[in-house]
């Protein structure tokens, strides 16, 4: 399958598009997905030059850059929902157009090592935070905007996923722009 969530059918589409990531995910732990993250992209990007990383794989598809701030603001939302969720008896959980935030934050103008650090220490904290979680506080309950009540559980799963689908990305643009001047 290929993986596109535009904000603007995302409710619709929200079914066919989680059942793909979990799939995607299948018995994969997902906090351990998540730890394989940043050596894994650590070793994609090692000896790529910048340019490279801020090609797009095609006219209105991110690049490398793009993909690497968006799962750092990823990282940066979920933290938000997972708080929340923690603290609070079924908060709303807010969806958010991802195209928007990449071109309305100028992600392919973001410096590397800036996306980078957000993504480390973001997913550092996460990470800290998710080894901890008990049963009962993974089975705590928000309700997201486009795809109804969803578990901390649950969003941990979708999180694990949405790694895999964005380095399946990383892989196919860099495989697309290697050769491009």
């Amino acid at each position: 399958m290929t993986f596109s969530n535009p904000a603007g059918a995302a409710a619709a589409a929200a079914p066919t598009y989680v059942r793909a990531l979990l799939d995607l995910l299948g018995r994969r732990d997902p906090i351990e997905v998540l730890g394989e993250l940043l050596p894994w992209l650590s070793e994609r990007i090692r000896g790529v030059n910048d340019s490279t990383l801020r090609r797009q794989e095609a006219p209105g598809k991110w690049s490398v850059i793009e993909v690497i701030q968006h799962l750092a603001d990823s990282d940066l939302v979920f933290s938000y929902r997972l708080k929340m969720m923690l603290t609070e008896d079924r908060p709303p959980l807010q969806g958010y157009d991802q195209d928007r935030w990449a071109g309305e934050l100028h992600y392919r103008e973001v410096p590397l090592d800036l996306a980078l650090d957000q993504l480390r220490s973001m997913r550092a904290v996460n990470l800290h935070l998710l080894r901890r979680l008990s049963p009962s506080q993974l089975e705590r309950v928000g309700l997201h905007s486009e795809r109804g009540p969803e578990s901390a559980g649950f969003l941990l799963q979708l999180m694990g996923a949405h790694d895999l689908v964005h380095r399946r990305q990383i892989d196919r643009i860099l495989s697309t722009v290697a050769g491009r001047g």
